[in-house]
């Protein structure tokens, strides 16, 4: 952290910048923009995800959608937080993309690569957000 002083004499230090966290806020943003276009399509285009057995696990998919829509509306708010610095945003951050994780091992069935790449993004996220420095701002 550098120090910086105050026109009162004091001094100050500012908090340290981690690149981590800017990339985990902006993938935040970014997957949460794919999660709730998942939610859309699912909502409006009912056979554009076809599985074998026609539903998703035990959910149909209108209500796969709306989970989709409220989980990618939340990790964009998320990642707009942790771009701003916001501790709270760093815990809910890397619970949503831990239930997105969890999520698209239930929807392996109908995109698998999507999911694995989803997948590997949300664990870029958790990383992100646990490996950089308690104090620091994205």
């Amino acid at each position: 952290m550098s120090t910086s002083s105050t026109p009162y004499g004091g001094y100050y230090s500012e908090p340290r910048r981690s690149g981590w966290l800017g990339f985990a806020g902006l993938l935040s943003v970014m997957i949460g923009a794919f999660h709730a276009m998942q939610g859309f399509i699912a909502l409006f285009v009912q056979n554009y995800f076809l599985t074998p057995g026609g539903s998703l696990l035990v959910l149909d998919y209108t209500t796969w959608g709306w989970i989709w829509l409220a989980i990618g509306f939340i990790q964009i708010a998320v990642g707009l937080g942790i771009l701003a610095g916001k501790t709270w945003a760093r815990w809910l951050g890397a619970i949503f993309a831990s239930l997105a994780m969890i999520g698209q091992f239930a929807f392996l069935n109908a995109y698998p690569i999507w999911s694995v790449v989803d997948i590997t993004l949300c664990v870029l996220v958790i990383y992100g957000l646990v490996a950089a420095p308690k104090h620091a701002i994205g």
